[in-house]
């Protein structure tokens, strides 16, 4: 999909703050409010604007625990990859869920409280579900970049 400048400034400013007023983004990007409004509201409904939300701290929040864990199935079969899907979806603590090519069918993102935590979501939910035929994890020791969006050029 093609954006024209004024709409690549939209999204990188509102995907920098997503609280900054219409009248302020308005006059970042040159516009006056309601053809500004009209831009976001246009660019919400196409999909490209998927929600706006909070950041937070997942360690203020009690969540101090990052795992990686690399699964793989026993069957790739479209069936048993959206099983699978669903499974996760259903578990608080995975906030990603990816699906790769190659030797590992998916990597989860998963907080925890603490690593008991951790092990009861990977003993409980994880390496017994359905299809599973082997979970490697990966602790987080630091995290050096966490940058949510992707790149928007303003010019």
């Amino acid at each position: 999909m093609g954006f024209d400048r004024i709409d690549r400034q939209i999204l990188g400013h509102l995907q920098a703050d997503g609280r900054m007023t219409n009248v302020d983004l308005a006059d970042r990007v040159g516009l006056t409010a309601p053809p500004c409004l009209r831009r976001v509201r246009a660019l919400e409904e196409e999909g490209v604007i998927r929600g706006y939300h909070a950041d937070l701290d997942s360690a203020r929040m009690g969540f101090p625990i990052t795992v990686f864990a690399m699964v793989s199935l026993r069957s790739q079969a479209e069936t048993d990859l959206a099983a699978f899907e669903a499974h996760v979806a259903a578990i608080p603590e995975v906030r990603e869920c990816h699906m790769l090519n190659g030797e590992i069918d998916f990597i989860l993102k998963i907080v925890a409280s603490d690593l008991r935590g951790f092990q009861e979501i990977l003993t409980t939910h994880l390496t017994t579900a359905p299809n599973v035929a082997g979970v490697k994890t990966s602790l987080t020791i630091r995290t050096a970049k966490s940058v949510s969006g992707v790149p928007v050029t303003l010019e």
